[in-house]
C-alpha cells in the first residue's frame, strides 16, 4: 500500500488522481474495473469518564473489496460507536502479473470529521499475483515500484508516493502474504495520518 505526500504548501485535487491513473495506464496498464475498501474509525462508548484511560481512544476497522463479507478490527475491546468512516474508491488495472488499485479517500460522512485533516487524499495498492510470500515478492515489489515512481516523475505531479515497511511478525502475522497484512498497512498510515493531524 503506498499513500500520497503532497509537497509542502500543495492543494491535493482530483486532476492528481487522473494523472496516476493515466500513469498506470502508459506502462500497459488494462483496467479491469472499480476499486473500493472502506475504512472506520471507532471510539469508546463509556458510561463513566474516570474509565477513559483504561481502554484505547479509536481502533480501526477495514473491509476490502477483495473479501467484502469480512471486516478486520484491529482491536476489540468493550463497547465502540463509529467515529468516523472513509471510502478509498477508483479503479483496478492489470499490468502483466501485477494488481494495481489506484483510489482517492472519501469521508462516507463529512459531518463526523470536525478537524481532521486529510493528508492523504488518494492511495494505491499494488499486488504482485504469482508469489504470496512477503519475503520472496517484497524486491519484485520494489523494482515495480521503482518503475511506477520513474513513469510518475515525468509528470508534474506535486507530490510522491511513500511505502512505510511493516514488521509483519509485529502482528503475529506470517510471510505468506493475505488481506490482514493490506490492514496493518491502511491501519499504519491512518494512525500515522491522525498522528500528523493533532
Amino acid at each position: 500500500v503506498l499513500c500520497w505526500q503532497p509537497n509542502a504548501g500543495t492543494t491535493i485535487n482530483s486532476q492528481m488522481l487522473i494523472e496516476v491513473s493515466k500513469c498506470v495506464e502508459s506502462i500497459n496498464g488494462v483496467k479491469e474495473g472499480e476499486w473500493k475498501n472502506t475504512f472506520c474509525f471507532y471510539k469508546p462508548m463509556l458510561k463513566e469518564q474516570a474509565n477513559a484511560s483504561e481502554f484505547p481512544q479509536h481502533f480501526f476497522g477495514a473491509s476490502l473489496q477483495e473479501q467484502p463479507y469480512k471486516f478486520y478490527m484491529m482491536e476489540n475491546l468493550q463497547s465502540y460507536r463509529i467515529k468516523f468512516a472513509h471510502n478509498c474508491e477508483g479503479f483496478q488495472y492489470r499490468l502483466g502479473d501485477f494488481l494495481v488499485r489506484v483510489g482517492k479517500v472519501v469521508p462516507m460522512d463529512s459531518e463526523n470529521l470536525r478537524g481532521l485533516l486529510l493528508e492523504i487524499l488518494f492511495s494505491v495498492e499494488m499486488e504482485y499475483l504469482p508469489i504470496s510470500s512477503w519475503k520472496t515478492s517484497h524486491l519484485i515489489m520494489s523494482e515495480f515500484f521503482e518503475i511506477l515512481k520513474e513513469t510518475l516523475g515525468k509528470k508534474s505531479l506535486q507530490g510522491h508516493f511513500v511505502h512505510a515497511e511493516q514488521n509483519f511478525s509485529e502482528f503475529g502475522l506470517s510471510d505468506q502474504y493475505t488481506s490482514r497484512h493490506t490492514v496493518v498497512q491502511y491501519a499504519s498510515i491512518w494512525a500515522q495520518m491522525s498522528t500528523t493531524a493533532q
